[in-house]
């Protein structure tokens, strides 16, 4: 250890919560974990001229529909600004529609529309294929297990 790693050390509080190795940060492993995953979707969706947002609000949709603007934000885990851009770019390629809620019309309600499902079913055998191979190198059961365990953290109360 150099001069300077040791003042850099010695000038950091004592917090045995912290972790001396970035390696351990639970924020930075989680985003490591994040570019792994992502890294074996992004050239698919590019080839679908698809932005990993668009995706997720693409396939929020597909699940379920219609949804009011608020819901699909918080389930494509989506910025309210981002997503008015987003419904703008989707509606442009006819893959979502929106409408106004006939009880509340400062409400949207956006819907799959069937070039978006269209898209699904296009893209679907390969998304299937990256699984299948994360499934191959890192195991069913843990895939589970983990995604069990960062449903469990994403639901600590702040």
């Amino acid at each position: 250890m150099d001069s300077r790693q040791k003042q850099t050390r010695q000038a950091l509080p004592e917090d045995t919560l912290l972790p001396r190795d970035t390696r351990r940060s639970l924020p930075i492993a989680l985003l490591r974990a994040r570019e792994a995953v992502m890294g074996r979707f992004r050239p698919m969706l590019a080839a679908h001229d698809v932005t990993e947002q668009q995706w997720r609000v693409i396939r929020v949709l597909g699940e379920t529909s219609p949804l009011d603007a608020t819901e699909v934000a918080d389930r494509a885990c989506v910025l309210a600004p981002s997503l008015t851009r987003i419904i703008k770019a989707l509606e442009d390629r006819a893959l979502i529609t929106r409408e106004r809620d006939a009880s509340d019309g400062r409400r949207a309600l956006l819907a799959i529309a069937p070039a978006g499902v269209a898209l699904l079913r296009e893209v679907t055998p390969e998304s299937r294929a990256i699984y299948a191979d994360l499934e191959a190198r890192y195991g069913a059961k843990q895939i589970e297990r983990l995604l069990d365990m960062l449903d469990e953290l994403a639901n600590i109360a702040p």
